[in-house]
């Protein structure tokens, strides 16, 4: 009930007010069953638009830190993340990826949709980056379309690290769905996992425009804080040389 709540009368008329989002191809999310609504990750904002805007309620997959943090601020944190449909998925360890497929195929098989960022983590630069197969795996184990959707301008308007957005232009679009019973009982197949993800990522492309970088944002993040890391390094050895 209060997942409704915030969707109709709390956060769903400010989030629309704020941000007054465009909406292009929303005919194209199914009106019943299960599917996969599969989009990039720019910003925060981007759990809270997205279910704002869909007529059926749809689960996201969220990280487990924003269920976890200390305090009273981390419990209302929590509880927010649950009241707005979000599912808490442990990303460290061997067994964090089954972990979010089992997430994911449970809320397949009560005839939800299901969103997910194939991308694993928010983009920190703006661009599209390559997708994980776990979404592959479940719209395959499940035998569900993936629908591919494109926030765009949520990245200017609410930029990691920002906590009251900016006044800006905010457009989300929804591609037709993509149909991958071709490829039914391969979903052990690593070589068509990564197409059917790959399949699904141009398609985000297609929609977004963005740069793409074939490389997984986590890899591309943690590669640029070594290096800011090392040129901090370098700028206090030059100073304690002078």
């Amino acid at each position: 009930m209060f997942y409704y709540l915030l969707k109709y009368v709390l956060l769903g008329p400010l989030l629309r007010l704020v941000f007054r989002p465009r909406i292009e191809g929303l005919d194209n999310v199914p009106a019943s069953g299960a599917a996969i609504v599969a989009g990039n990750h720019l910003s925060f904002s981007d759990h809270f638009l997205m279910p704002a805007i869909l007529k059926r309620r749809i689960t996201f997959l969220a990280k487990a830190e924003y269920f976890t943090g200390p305090g009273v601020k981390g419990r209302l944190t929590a509880f927010f993340f649950r009241s707005a449909g979000q599912i808490p998925v442990d990303r460290s360890g061997k067994e964090a990826g089954q972990a979010a497929i089992r997430e994911g195929l449970g809320v397949l098989a009560e005839d939800e949709l299901l969103g997910i960022y194939p991308e694993g983590t928010r983009s920190h630069d703006g661009r599209l980056y390559k997708g994980k197969v776990g979404v592959a795996v479940m719209a395959l184990k499940a035998r569900v379309p993936v629908v591919p959707c494109a926030m765009i301008g949520t990245f200017e308007a609410q930029p990691p690290g920002k906590v009251i957005p900016n006044i800006h232009p905010v457009a989300i679009r929804f591609g037709t769905p993509l149909d991958f019973s071709r490829y039914d009982g391969m979903e052990n197949e690593k070589a068509v996992l990564r197409a059917v993800t790959d399949e699904i990522m141009y398609a985000i492309l297609s929609l977004s425009e963005q740069e793409y970088v074939d490389q997984y944002a986590a890899v591309a993040k943690a590669e640029q804080a070594a290096e800011k890391k090392a040129e901090r390094r370098r700028e206090r050895g030059f100073r304690g040389r002078r």
